[in-house]
């Protein structure tokens, strides 16, 4: 049972460059659905891959236009720190929020086609936890993990030993939002043993449901980001 407790406070996020961004448009079910996603990748034989599942109503829509790429959701936490995630040894998958199991089939498939020893981990973030949640059974054998941030109240059935992965859950002690109450996080904790990290420090501003509030681990989110890949590569 591990609850990891870390005090920061107010500190400027570094700027780290992609060193590859792609937009993938061949994962598919067998129909031929096609489920985009976004790749971002700095070395092509990366030990860890991260699946982000986005808050708010969870629709990425990951699409060219004019020549570029275009993607809702850039303010939220998961879809905004994908650039502290990635280095050498992480890369990153950015697709909608989803229960469909099809779909996460195909993107999981498609991943190992290009990264065939990575270990896959998906990291949903408020509404997207829902998703996280219903998927973590169907997932149980096979990803390595799953990581739940900022939790909605759902997090407090999360038992990790009915899993054949890992667990974790992510949450800031003083997140404002109803919806997300730390009590919950911190109750599948203390009563099933499941991983837990705890952040503290950094601002609140304006909703407290929005990126900007502890909700969105704003003024910490890059320590928030090596707190989670630390517990990740525990992962031998």
């Amino acid at each position: 049972m591990i609850r990891f407790v870390v005090m920061l406070f107010l500190v400027m996020n570094a700027n780290v460059s992609f060193a590859e961004e792609e937009l993938i448009l061949t994962a598919h079910n067998n129909d031929g659905e096609i489920y985009p996603y976004i790749l971002n990748f700095e070395n092509r034989t990366p030990s860890y891959l991260i699946i982000l599942f986005p808050g708010g109503d969870g629709n990425l829509d990951p699409k060219i236009i004019d020549g570029k790429l275009a993607y809702k959701l850039k303010g939220n936490f998961v879809i905004k720190t994908r650039n502290m995630i990635v280095d050498h040894d992480f890369a990153t998958v950015a697709t909608n929020s989803s229960q469909s199991v099809e779909r996460i089939q195909a993107i999981i498939d498609d991943i190992y086609s290009r990264f065939p020893s990575v270990k896959i981990y998906l990291m949903s973030t408020s509404n997207g936890t829902f998703d996280s949640l219903f998927l973590s059974a169907y997932l149980s054998d096979k990803i390595a993990g799953v990581i739940h941030t900022s939790s909605l109240k759902k997090i407090s059935t999360l038992d990790a030993k009915l899993y054949k992965n890992r667990q974790l859950i992510v949450h800031h002690e003083k997140d404002g939002c109803s919806f997300t109450p730390f009590v919950s996080a911190e109750y599948a904790h203390e009563k099933y043993g499941t991983d837990l990290i705890v952040m503290e420090g950094g601002i609140s501003v304006g909703d407290p449901c929005e990126p900007l509030a502890h909700h969105g681990y704003n003024g910490i989110r890059k320590e928030t980001i090596e707190a989670i890949k630390n517990w990740i590569k525990q992962d031998q």
